[in-house]
């Protein structure tokens, strides 16, 4: 399994994944799930992955094919005039493959190859864009009311956007918010794993503002895993006590 957030603030893009992908506890790998492409000063464009591996790479190869053979086909990602656009033809992409995957398999295919993909970027001229793409290749955008997208093992790390989460707030603390959702559902969730991917894209940047490889003995990681952890604790021993000799009203 995986887990994957894209957030969308005033300043920018705040995107953050793992690399664990496992068939059963003897069988786990790393993966990179988070892929960018970018022309200076032009575009930027961002995909997270989770789901079946196989899917997601041949979507992901597809595309990286079209950058590397411009003059022989349309370049959806370097060529599109929309973050919209792209968004569709990822869909079209991730849709085809599982269709035919699961065809190949015959009927014991059926939801084994199920995958989904955040589509995160800005093209010069335009706002910053956040898109997520669904296993049957239809997509939503971020808004107002709904700034963040999580696919993967969403749940643990879900509260913690949601009680944090402001659209005002810097990409520093986007940053924190995030690696402190990380932090949650790695302690929650053996099928999330380290290393994470962390980029961060500034609005009108066109390029990653800061990009950053965590790793198990990351300083600033384990000081907000044991620092939440401690606030937590303190948190919970200052709320008010329970009683059971409580008055019913």
């Amino acid at each position: 399994m995986t887990y994957c957030v894209g957030m969308m603030l005033d300043q920018g893009l705040v995107l953050m994944s793992d690399t664990r992908t496992n068939s059963g506890v003897d069988n786990i790998s790393t993966f990179r799930k988070m892929f960018t492409w970018s022309v200076p000063g032009e575009r930027i464009i961002t995909l997270l992955a989770a789901g079946n591996l196989a899917s997601t790479q041949a979507v992901i190869s597809q595309l990286e094919e079209r950058t590397k053979e411009p003059d022989e086909r349309f370049n959806v990602l370097l060529e599109s005039p929309t973050m919209f656009q792209v968004a569709t033809e990822v869909g079209r992409l991730l849709r085809s493959t599982i269709t035919e995957s699961q065809g190949a398999h015959g009927e014991r295919g059926q939801g084994r190859f199920t995958a989904s993909m955040i589509v995160a970027g800005q093209i010069a001229g335009m706002e910053p864009r956040l898109f997520m793409v669904y296993p049957e290749g239809n997509f939503i955008e971020a808004s107002q009311d709904t700034p963040f997208f999580q696919i993967g093992e969403t749940k643990y790390g879900r509260p913690i956007i949601l009680r944090g989460y402001d659209r005002s707030m810097t990409l520093e603390d986007g940053v924190k918010l995030l690696m402190v959702s990380f932090d949650s559902t790695l302690k929650a969730n053996l099928s999330v794993g380290l290393p994470l991917d962390l980029q961060v894209i500034e609005r009108d940047s066109f390029a990653p503002t800061h990009q950053h490889r965590v790793m198990a003995d990351d300083p600033y990681f384990q000081a907000i895993s044991s620092n939440w952890g401690d606030a937590l604790k303190n948190a919970f021993h200052s709320l008010p006590n329970y009683s059971f000799n409580r008055e019913e009203g």
